[in-house]
């Protein structure tokens, strides 16, 4: 992951049951599951700004974009980790670096960035990060 002035988190998870496809994998689309739950844990505890934080004040945030990659296979009762850290934020939102790792082999299994846009709740429009959320996010 690329380092810059802001912060990148870890959270852990273990793969389930149902994330298994056919191939006895994990299918593709629980990745974006993962990623998704991380930041939504991260957003509380690292943050102090949980998704409720902007949805009281009738804000969101919403995926515009993912560039993800598959490197390796995660399998049924993995345990991984997920590492997320903002990578640029600009006026309306910010893009998001991410990679799991297997957390046995030590292995990145995914990575890959998401761009997200905050969006006012009530318009479904585009909005400006404010400075106080700029500000929780530069740590």
């Amino acid at each position: 992951m690329e380092k810059n002035q802001f912060s990148i988190f870890e959270s852990e998870l273990r793969v389930r049951p149902d994330d298994i496809d056919m191939f006895n994998h994990v299918h593709n689309s629980k990745y974006l599951d993962y990623v998704l739950a991380a930041r939504y844990e991260q957003m509380e505890k690292f943050y102090n700004m949980p998704w409720e934080h902007f949805t009281k004040q009738g804000l969101g945030w919403v995926v515009s974009h993912v560039d993800i990659n598959f490197k390796r296979p995660l399998l049924m009762n993995d345990l991984m980790l997920i590492r997320t850290g903002i990578l640029t934020m600009h006026d309306k939102g910010c893009s998001v670096q991410f990679e799991i790792i297997n957390k046995k082999t030590g292995k990145v299994v995914s990575d890959g960035i998401f761009d997200y846009v905050l969006i006012d709740l009530n318009t479904s429009r585009g909005t400006k990060v404010t400075e106080e959320m700029i500000k929780a996010y530069s740590i």
